[in-house]
């Protein structure tokens, strides 16, 4: 079975289309790792599954300083524009603003309520993100809860999530249970989709650290960004981290030549063996050049509907409305059976 699908049973009827939530926060630029990740996985399985796909804003308010309102907007509409770009379909599948439909933060606070303090000082992330930051606001410390609303509200059976985020994937399952067993069966429990291979693109300058949109801002060469130019991306992998060896196994290489034969194995789809013998022996540069042509090529495409999608006046405008009208459907009955349970 390939990675990341479900087998279904067999019955006469056809089987219930499973749900999908998936999102991302639009702070800073979506890189290659996001969409080796993320984007290309959400594309290829979109028509197997009932998809929500959001543009998670309200989260991005959790480290406010590092926010302007003008930037957030503008990037907010650039990650909807490169989920099309990256092959999703908005005629089949529903592209909204997480803050566009007010059961979002109406169900966390319900929740927040019925989750345990201990429940949230557990979780790693926190403890992470609040020593970067000399003050940590109270957003930070419960987004996991507005994270289990933005999966419950859709009654999802399954969220694509790297394995860093399993903990928030098992918190939301908790929340889901202890709220059915106080008040009544309201919420289905999700389970994560793990993807393994490709799932960790490592940065070009540190192959110790996962590619990062907050490093990729902090640190030229870091990552390569979905919308840089060839002439960036050329740079970019030209300066990756490598060694002074000329080691091209998978299994025996540095890590940051690793990366780059992973790299170039995820977006060319060629064998292990044919990869290593191509450039096992040589100098690093005929490998960087080979990842270089692999990703200006994979990015072309995007880049060039990018371009089409942002120039056509309203077309995200009046994509993210609907978008934002057909989240709320299914939002709103949600809430409205939690209220009733819960007597608000």
């Amino acid at each position: 079975m390939v990675e990341g699908q479900i087998e279904h049973a067999q019955t006469n009827a056809a089987p219930r289309k499973k749900i999908v939530l998936s999102g991302v926060q639009p702070t800073g630029v979506l890189h290659i790792g996001n969409y080796i990740g993320a984007l290309s996985l959400w594309a290829q399985q979109q028509y197997e599954y009932k998809n929500y796909f959001m543009i998670a804003d309200l989260h991005a308010l959790t480290i406010p300083e590092s926010i302007k309102a003008k930037e957030l907007r503008a990037s907010s509409r650039r990650v909807a524009a490169l989920y099309i770009a990256s092959g999703i379909d908005p005629e089949e599948n529903v592209i909204f603003l997480q803050s566009a439909v007010p059961a979002h933060p109406y169900l966390s606070w319900i929740l927040g309520c019925v989750t345990p303090m201990g429940w949230l000082e557990r979780m790693t992330q926190f403890k992470t993100k609040s020593g970067q930051t000399e003050s940590v606001g109270t957003g930070l410390f419960t987004y996991p809860v507005l994270q289990a609303a933005d999966i419950l509200l859709y009654q999802a059976d399954y969220v694509p999530v790297g394995e860093d985020q399993r903990q928030h994937v098992e918190l939301t399952r908790d929340i889901a249970a202890r709220f059915n067993h106080l008040f009544g069966k309201c919420f289905r429990l999700p389970e994560g989709l793990y993807r393994t291979t490709g799932a960790r693109v490592m940065g070009f300058d540190d192959p110790a650290s996962k590619m990062s949109k907050s490093l990729a801002e902090q640190r030229t060469g870091h990552a390569v960004n979905l919308l840089d130019p060839p002439n960036v991306i050329k740079k970019t992998i030209m300066s990756a981290v490598t060694d002074s060896g000329n080691e091209a196994r998978f299994e025996h290489a540095s890590a940051g030549v690793r990366n780059l034969l992973e790299l170039y194995e995820v977006l060319t789809k060629e064998p292990r063996e044919q990869i290593e013998n191509r450039f096992h022996g040589q100098g690093y540069g005929n490998l960087k050049k080979a990842v270089t042509e692999a990703v200006v090529e994979t990015l072309r495409p995007i880049q060039e509907r990018y371009q089409q999608i942002t120039n056509e006046p309203g077309y995200l405008d009046d994509l993210l409305a609907k978008g934002a009208e057909r989240a709320s459907q299914v939002a709103d009955r949600t809430l409205a059976k939690a209220r009733q349970l819960t007597g608000v």
